[in-house]
């Protein structure tokens, strides 16, 4: 009897990017209305005096958008994995267009940090600097970025503006590369769900190894997930520690390279876009980009890491990158510098301090 690793997904996540470019299904515009409640909500949270951080769903009603934003998430997790929000005026302030921003992300789910500088609300953008493997992210340069995962359930990214050229967002199917894998390279199914070694990144704690053992595919009670990042696992050789990879496993990875660049789906960004990805069933990657000159015109996104109340089981192995395994789960994230992973005890640790 065959298990399920070595059967063929079937699904709206299983899909290639040629067959998605011809359809609008994943595209959803903010109504008039919503627009509207977008922006009462906003004023009524200024009106209060709260900052982003501190705005939790109730800060921020939504009676009519946030019917169609649980419809949004069950198309992240059951539907095709992506989704398109567009529309949203980047006319608002930087800090106005931080609370809405952090608002319409409350009713999908809790913020996760994103890594030990402690961003709960990330910035993407071009530091200026060169990419270092341990102190900067390739999210904070304008080169491209290889096909990933991130380590939160959904990842939302709002563009508030593009780059001169360049900078295209390119998604791919998990479930899709694991259909092809099994059709052209059957004999490397079982190495995908393996364990590789993936470094933190200098995300540890005090007293934590620097890389971690981790299956990139792997099924729980039905249900798939294909979280991965190839950079991490070659970072991970820097480390004596660490096994070195195997023949199989060097192939495995060209072949993930190969599917991932035939499959993918290229979408360039509008300002007021805000994409939506299930890091479970999709890998995303983004084309090297060219600037403007002027502070003010340079490209910029907004970065949240969601974890979501409608989030699939995830099996063994994945405890230690995400915490708990757990369905619906508030999970995922990487540890701040001062030791919290979500905005709930990032808002009990500001309340627990002096004022």
């Amino acid at each position: 009897m065959q298990v399920e690793k070595h059967r063929e997904i079937i699904a709206p996540f299983a899909w290639r990017g040629a067959d998605l470019e011809k359809s609008s299904d994943w595209i959803r515009r903010f109504s008039a209305t919503e627009l509207a409640e977008i922006d009462a909500a906003l004023r009524g949270v200024q009106r209060r005096g709260l900052d982003w951080p501190d705005v939790t769903r109730d800060d921020f009603p939504l009676p009519v958008l946030s019917g169609e934003l649980a419809k949004v998430a069950q198309a992240l997790e059951t539907g095709r994995g992506i989704v398109l929000l567009r529309g949203l005026p980047i006319t608002y302030t930087p800090d106005e267009l931080r609370l809405v921003y952090w608002g319409i992300g409350a009713h999908l789910g809790t913020a996760v940090c994103q890594g030990g500088r402690g961003e709960l609300l990330g910035v993407v953008e071009d530091e200026g600097k060169a990419l270092e493997k341990t102190k900067i992210r390739g999210s904070k340069t304008s080169r491209n970025l290889p096909f990933h995962g991130d380590r939160c359930d959904v990842v939302g990214l709002l563009c508030v503006r593009k780059a001169k050229s360049g900078g295209i967002s390119r998604i791919a199917s998990a479930a899709q590369i694991h259909n092809e894998i099994l059709r052209r390279r059957p004999d490397l199914i079982d190495v995908f769900y393996a364990d590789w070694y993936n470094s933190r990144q200098g995300d540890e704690q005090p007293g934590e190894a620097r890389a971690y053992p981790k299956p990139i595919f792997g099924f729980r009670d039905g249900h798939f997930t294909g979280m991965f990042s190839p950079a991490y696992i070659k970072f991970a050789q820097d480390f004596p520690e660490v096994p070195r990879l195997t023949a199989a496993q060097e192939e495995a990875l060209n072949l993930y390279g190969d599917l991932s660049e035939e499959l993918a789906l290229n979408m360039d960004f509008e300002p007021g876009d805000i994409q939506l990805l299930n890091n479970h069933l999709t890998y995303h990657a983004r084309t090297r980009y060219d600037d403007y000159r002027e502070k003010e015109k340079k490209r910029l996104l907004l970065r949240l890491w969601l974890a979501v109340p409608g989030s699939r089981p995830l099996p063994p192995g994945y405890e230690l990158l995400f915490g708990s395994i757990d369905a619906g789960a508030v999970r995922g994230g990487v540890a701040s510098k001062e030791g919290w992973r979500d905005v709930n005890e990032y808002r009990a640790r500001r309340k627990s301090q002096p004022a």
